[in-house]
């Protein structure tokens, strides 16, 4: 095909998929969908009120007896409360979505009740597990019908970004641990800048503009749809001891760690190391994505008033895509250091294989990515959608968030990259995994930029020792609504 009809035939498809997102922006507002009365919905969402009582005791006196001593203080007259068809609770980040956060908690506080809408600013998810949701679990114990089909029914709708979604289902993912199932299933409300979580399970990719309305029909779609399984990864850091390291706080420090345990590490550690482990749901990624990342964050909690909503922060990562490096390779006398290869080793575990095996990284790619969601970047694809025929070329198989595997690719320069993420072309393929060892070593670079799910860190490099980074499959999958 001609370069011509080609950009055209891309622009056209860009086109399409703002026309897209705009129709289901629209039909989001509730214009062409089933219209609810507040009453009704209420009725099928509302959990009775000594049981919600009970849990916000539990939570405010960490302690699920409290919550059952509240609840036999509430329970006359409960005989007049329906037993709810979906009960719902939601976790608002009041201060996501610019003045969005706390205007959406007024009106979901208007749609069901003040307690079963907890704002995350007052209210830790984990407390909700182990005090709200323990206390249900007492009670169903003790004979209460009410509160045990609560507990099994329950569902939770979340209103903030790709953060706030994953700290609650990392939250809800203790109860897989301590084998107090069944798991709530999640839906989303987004507020976030990316908001690809949402994206990838049919929910949308901005606040919408008629949100009252929006608001109402997202409730709605919460309380029936179908629900659908998302992998989640867990990802370990070994590295040298270093003191001030800022770490972003989905990754906690590790008393002790068996070094054996399936890193085959060659080069010799430092005496004295450090262990970091954390869960992402979205991506990790390594290099220049990850440096833009890195400025917009220190600009934004430096001055919070320049980053007051999604175009805003739109517009401050463009600019930080064109002062970093991005386009314009400063004239160095070593340019070809920007290449990840310099610094970064890769070895992967296919779904077949148990064995370790070495991945070269192509000299061009300055952005590595382990991507679990077919959305990255705030709604691109730059995995594509392959053909079958490549696939079995590749011995690649189709992408799913649910398929145990991450799908890992690189972005060369920013052209390469801006043309990756309004879908032109798609990114530099390199692997597919079922678990992942990377290795940092120093020498003429002394930091590395990394992110995971939108956070990022700039990360010391060491000369004479290497950094560790081991990802594999969380044991269980989290339970998402799917919005669609």
């Amino acid at each position: 095909m001609p370069n011509s009809k080609r950009a055209a035939a891309a622009a056209g498809g860009a086109n399409v998929a703002a026309r897209s997102s705009l129709w289901d922006s629209i039909r989001a507002c509730g214009f062409f969908g089933t219209r609810v009365e507040k009453e009704e919905l209420k009725r099928r969402i509302v959990i009775p009120v000594y049981l919600r009582s009970a849990m916000v005791a539990a939570i405010r006196d960490q302690d699920a007896g409290a919550g059952a001593s509240a609840a036999a203080e509430n329970r006359g007259g409960m005989e007049a409360d329906e037993m709810p068809e979906a009960p719902i609770v939601v976790f608002v980040n009041s201060r996501s979505g610019g003045r969005h956060g706390p205007e959406l908690k007024i009106r979901l506080q208007e749609l069901i009740n003040e307690e079963q809408v907890f704002d995350l600013s007052e209210t830790s998810p984990s407390h909700f597990v182990q005090y709200a949701l323990t206390c249900l679990e007492n009670l169903a114990s003790l004979g209460d019908d009410y509160a045990k089909t609560i507990r099994e029914k329950l569902r939770i709708m979340v209103a903030g970004g790709d953060g706030t979604v994953g700290w609650i289902l990392g939250s809800l993912g203790e109860l897989f641990v301590q084998k107090r199932e069944p798991v709530p299933p999640t839906g989303i409300i987004p507020l976030g800048t990316g908001n690809d979580l949402s994206r990838s399970f049919g929910w949308g990719g901005s606040f919408p503009f008629a949100w009252k309305s929006a608001v109402k029909q997202s409730l709605l779609k919460a309380i029936s749809n179908p629900v659908q399984n998302l992998d989640s990864w867990h990802v370990t850091i070994i590295m040298q001891e270093t003191q001030g390291l800022q770490l972003p706080y989905c990754l906690k420090s590790v008393g002790e760690y068996d070094l054996n345990e399936d890193l085959d590490i060659q080069r010799e550690l430092p005496e004295r190391i450090s262990c970091f482990e954390g869960v992402f749901y979205n991506y990790l990624s390594i290099g220049m994505d990850a440096q833009v990342a890195y400025g917009f964050h220190h600009l934004r909690n430096t001055r919070p008033y320049l980053a007051q909503g999604p175009i805003s922060n739109k517009l401050i990562y463009g600019g930080y895509s064109c002062t970093q490096g991005w386009f314009f390779t400063p004239c160095v006398k070593t340019p070809n250091l920007r290449g990840l290869k310099n610094i970064l080793s890769l070895y992967i575990k296919k779904v077949s294989n148990k064995e370790w095996e070495k991945i070269p990284i192509p000299a061009s790619v300055r952005s590595l990515v382990l991507l679990n969601l077919d959305s990255y970047g705030s709604g691109s694809h730059p995995w594509g959608h392959p053909t079958p025929e490549y696939l079995d070329q590749r011995r690649f198989y189709e992408a799913r968030a649910d398929d145990g595997l991450l799908e890992i690719f690189g972005m060369k320069q920013g052209w390469h990259a801006s043309m990756v993420m309004v879908e032109i072309i798609s990114a530099v393929h390199i692997a597919q995994a079922a678990a992942v060892k990377l290795e940092l070593r120093g020498g003429d670079w002394n930091r590395a930029y990394l992110q995971t799910d939108g956070e990022p860190w700039k990360h010391p490099l060491n000369r004479e020792h290497s950094t560790f980074l081991k990802i594999k499959r969380v044991p269980f999958q989290s339970r998402m609504i799917n919005g669609k």
